[in-house]
């Protein structure tokens, strides 16, 4: 079974300590879910799992199964099985979302059968001869991006704030799609989000609460979310002592 290991990672970021000392672990089959303000280091934490040279580790290690990654490129923890969902897609003219499904489709092994399955269910089809998230609304854009990481069949997947910008029945059909590609034991989900919402479609195991770039506390789902549906991150912040830095 796959798993993810994230061990006193400290980062640096546009000249700051951004991340301080994150513990993270994902078992496999596990499905976490990471809470947190807007600011708080949660989207910084995926960007440095996947790779991203604009964010400096600054000590600490990143292990998939028993491997080392913290200095492997993107690309080749990408093709170790991690995939991601970001918050912010980029815009790519001239590229339709099926070309590029097609394509990774056929590296992965995944059916484009099944790819346009899927795109009907999250009720995507109409997007599919489009341009990659050119004049696509911001729940468009996270059923594309879902499309995508379907078409990638990756063993980890970093789902970041799913739930943003997402109505209702559109986040009901991307629940379904995600507790199906996720729902055995060799595949491991990690959703990020401030709202908690995609939490009432997708059965969790665990749930992690970051506060000021630290792992706040950590427990069982709906204790945490009614907790912070009730009393906000605020309570969370007594749990936050001073920031540390690394060294």
């Amino acid at each position: 079974m796959t798993s993810l290991s994230v061990r006193k990672l400290f980062v640096r970021s546009g000249g700051k300590i951004i991340l301080k000392g994150i513990n993270l672990e994902l078992e496999g089959g596990e499905r976490i879910l990471l809470l947190g303000p807007n600011g708080s280091g949660k989207s910084s934490l995926i960007q440095t799992i996947m790779g991203n040279p604009r964010y400096e580790i600054v000590s600490g290690e990143i292990y998939l199964d028993s491997e080392r990654i913290t200095e492997l490129p993107t690309e080749d923890r990408v093709s170790r099985g991690l995939g991601v969902v970001f918050q912010m897609p980029p815009v790519i003219r001239g590229i339709s979302l099926m070309d590029l499904l097609a394509k990774i489709s056929k590296r992965s092994g995944v059916s484009i059968e099944d790819v346009r399955v899927v795109a009907d269910e999250l009720n995507a089809t109409h997007l599919l001869d489009r341009s990659l998230n050119q004049g696509f609304s911001g729940g468009e854009m996270k059923k594309a991006e879902l499309l995508l990481l379907y078409a990638q069949n990756p063993r980890i997947a970093l789902i970041d704030e799913i739930d943003s910008g997402v109505d209702v029945d559109s986040l009901n059909s991307v629940g379904k799609v995600l507790q199906s590609m996720f729902s055995d034991e060799d595949r491991t989900l990690l959703l990020v989000t401030h709202t908690g919402h995609i939490a009432k479609y997708v059965s969790v195991n665990t749930a992690y609460v970051m506060i000021n770039g630290r792992i706040a506390c950590r427990g069982e789902p709906s204790k945490i979310l009614e907790t912070i549906f009730r009393e906000g991150f605020n309570k969370c912040l007594e749990c936050v002592g001073v920031e540390d830095e690394a060294g």
